[in-house]
């Protein structure tokens, strides 16, 4: 039974893989795409935040002399394949529990992107390959500690509010290291963070001029018939912190607070249920020293950073995927290697174990497949994605 449910999560992940490069195939060249305004940003006007990206794909489209489209098409590809290959291997040892199908399956997860193709390769699924394969690392591996140091450097260089999952990683690095004390392991860890926390500060104090913006802008014109905009514009008009938070005060309102917090108590749900019904198997680190009785809970508070990512962009949807992502891989991790103990037994008395196998089939089916949030703050919630993206891939087939 267990293999059989690997085989199936298999050949789930592989089917979304394949409406991805379908996806991604069909919108490279549309001019407006906004994934694909975010891979354009570069350093050929200097310096810049998520430049790395960009630069590596002008360079390559440079050396074999193609489209630079092509290039990111191909690009995103390699790194959806990467996400969908290191993620298979994370989930495919999960216990067999409604609540941890659920967890999976919930649309604020995988069928995200594919979901609201907006999102579809942005580059946080590069960040979520390198903390993925940070996590294969064994903890008792002397590069444990240097995989950390990369991932967190390449990570701010990727995609920089990866900075407010700091406290969530750092939470997770105790952990796993077993840390009793503030001794040389815990400050080794410490320092494994110390190159991105400088190359965030430099980023957020230098940002892009307008002469170097314009020279980036110019290059991609000239060089590449590509127009800087959308993601590679906002790189200029919002610049600072505060213009950062300022171009999100128009959109707020009753409706958005309200359609957020229903949006997130319903997709979190399942793998709230399951971080409160765990326990630490192993109480006596540095953490429970500070905090008594400490609880896998910490988990959920350690996140809290991540409502200035709400405050500072309109990505709502996006920011939603994202922070169910990484909670979602730290708390498995921790699971998968016995850090933590899941009360299979406190689970039986959930409301969703207790349904008979068809009424749990009917409400996994409209749970997981019927509906999405949108990408943006202003959007509504998205219907029936278990419909639409299967139509959308037949209309670009047909």
């Amino acid at each position: 039974m267990i293999n059989q449910n690997k085989k199936y999560l298999s050949i789930y992940l592989f089917i979304l893989f394949l409406f991805s490069i379908i996806f991604l195939y069909s919108k490279h060249q549309v001019g407006n795409d906004s994934t694909i305004s975010e891979w354009l940003i570069n350093y050929e006007g200097g310096f810049t935040k998520r430049g790395i990206t960009g630069q590596f794909a002008i360079e390559l489209a440079r050396f074999f002399d193609l489209n630079l489209r092509l290039i990111i098409f191909i690009l995103q590809s390699l790194f959806s394949a990467i996400y969908f290959l290191l993620l298979n291997n994370f989930l495919k040892n999960l216990k067999n529990e409604r609540l941890v199908i659920l967890a999976i399956f919930t649309p604020i997860f995988i069928l995200y992107p594919i979901a609201e193709i907006e999102v579809l390769a942005r580059k946080e699924i590069i960040v979520f390959s390198l903390f993925l394969t940070h996590l294969i690392v064994p903890v008792k591996s002397k590069f444990k500690i240097f995989s950390l140091t990369i991932f967190l450097s390449l990570g701010i260089l990727i995609w920089e509010p990866i900075i407010f999952f700091y406290p969530l990683i750092l939470v997770h690095e105790i952990i796993i290291h077993n840390i009793k004390k503030l001794n040389q392991e815990f400050y080794k860890i410490i320092l494994s963070f110390v190159p991105s926390l400088i190359i965030a500060y430099y980023i957020a104090t230098n940002p892009i001029s307008e002469n170097d913006h314009k020279f980036m802008a110019q290059i991609l014109k000239e060089e590449f018939a590509q127009n800087c905009y959308m993601s590679c514009q906002l790189l200029l008009s919002k610049s600072s912190i505060y213009q950062q938070f300022q171009g999100n005060f128009i959109s707020y309102s009753t409706v958005v607070f309200i359609r957020y917090s229903i949006i997130i108590i319903f997709g979190f749900y399942p793998l709230v249920c399951i971080i409160i019904n765990s326990s630490f198997n192993n109480k006596k680190n540095f953490l429970n020293f500070y905090f008594k009785d400490l609880k896998p809970e910490i988990l959920l508070f350690s996140i809290l950073p991540v409502i200035i990512l709400f405050a500072m962009g309109v990505d709502w949807g996006r920011w939603v995927n994202i922070t169910y992502v990484m909670l979602f891989l730290v708390y498995f991790n921790l699971l998968k290697n016995d850090y933590i103990n899941l009360n299979h037994e406190n689970l039986k008395s959930n409301i969703l174990n207790k349904l008979n196998k068809k009424i749990f089939i009917l409400f996994f089916i409209i749970y997981c497949f019927g509906w999405n949030p949108k990408t943006v703050i202003t959007g509504d919630v998205g219907s029936f994605p278990g419909y639409r993206i299967p139509y959308k891939i037949f209309k670009i087939i047909f």
